[in-house]
């Protein structure tokens, strides 16, 4: 049974008779007539008792009546839902990341996302990135990606990658003749990173620290261009996943050497307010990121 044919059941039912009900239903009282005497015919009953001044529902058209109702309660509830999912799927993601390594890869994923989900709007937020799991608790951002799963109830911890950070210099450096890197032997090199505080580097929060030990020298250069070309020089070493440097051309006279015995492996977590979870734009915003970023 078609729904037109519960619209003009619900519609006469309501109005009381056909002549009443043409401009609700936006056809001529011809046109309604005949559609009635139609289902009717098709159905083998009369739904409507006819009188000069007076439309009546049958016992049957009742029971059609009061399924007209049910039917277009749940159409409207049903585009209720689909409006407030709409709704949902429009806002902004204030995005930062404890470890910066995490910024040479996210321009892409963004762009990617702006392509498939133009409501959504993606902003970074580049400073304190020591300070990531506080800004989410105060609003101040509502995604962050750190390595240590944070120990609060109010957050969701998601994690989305595992990676292994290596020591980079040049093949002339002394270390480069060791088959890993003990802590003991970052006491006497000169070691680059993005940017101080030196408690937000990974190498020195996981390996360093936990040793008790601070390199001679340590100096924070926020382009990993001139890192590298300091590296070419044997001037120091940097610690890295080996993905952040897939976009730079890197010089043969570079080599990758092991942190640890077992390798200096992390964890990379999205960390997100509970409450703000199940947000559609924040729920398709994390489930594009573990798809771009899970490792297999």
């Amino acid at each position: 049974m078609e729904l037109k044919y519960f619209r003009l059941i619900k519609t006469i039912a309501e109005e009381g008779s056909i002549a009443n009900s043409t401009e609700r239903l936006f056809l001529t009282q011809s046109a309604l007539s005949h559609q009635l005497r139609e289902l009717e015919e098709r159905l083998g009953f009369k739904v409507f008792y006819r009188t000069r001044n007076k439309w009546e529902l049958t016992q049957e058209g009742s029971e059609l009546y009061k399924l007209a109702n049910k039917l277009f309660s749940s159409i409207d509830e049903g585009f209720t839902a689909i409006r407030h999912i709409k709704e949902g799927a429009k806002g902004t993601i204030k995005l930062s990341a404890e470890c910066q390594s995490f910024f040479h890869s996210i321009p892409a994923f963004i762009q990617k996302m702006g392509i498939l989900y133009p409501e959504i709007d993606i902003d970074i937020s580049l400073g304190a990135t020591h300070q990531t799991i506080s800004q989410v608790l105060s609003d101040d951002i509502d995604i962050a990606i750190v390595t240590t799963r944070p120990n609060s109830d109010e957050l969701s911890s998601i994690p989305v990658f595992r990676d292994e950070i290596f020591a980079i210099m040049h093949q002339e450096h002394p270390l480069n003749n060791l088959a890993y890197l003990d802590a003991s032997h970052f006491a006497n090199v000169h070691l680059l990173i993005n940017s101080f505080p030196i408690e937000g580097v990974a190498v020195y929060e996981h390996f360093l620290r936990p040793n008790k030990i601070n390199p001679i020298k340590i100096s924070a250069i926020p382009f990993t261009e001139i890192t590298l070309s300091m590296i070419q020089a044997n001037m120091g070493i940097m610690c890295a996943p080996k993905w952040q440097l897939n976009s730079f051309k890197l010089s043969k006279d570079l080599v990758f050497r092991r942190i640890g015995k077992n390798g200096l492996k992390r964890k990379h977590y999205l960390v997100v307010k509970k409450k703000h979870r199940n947000r559609k734009y924040i729920h398709d915003f994390i489930s594009n990121f573990e798809e771009d970023f899970l490792e297999a």
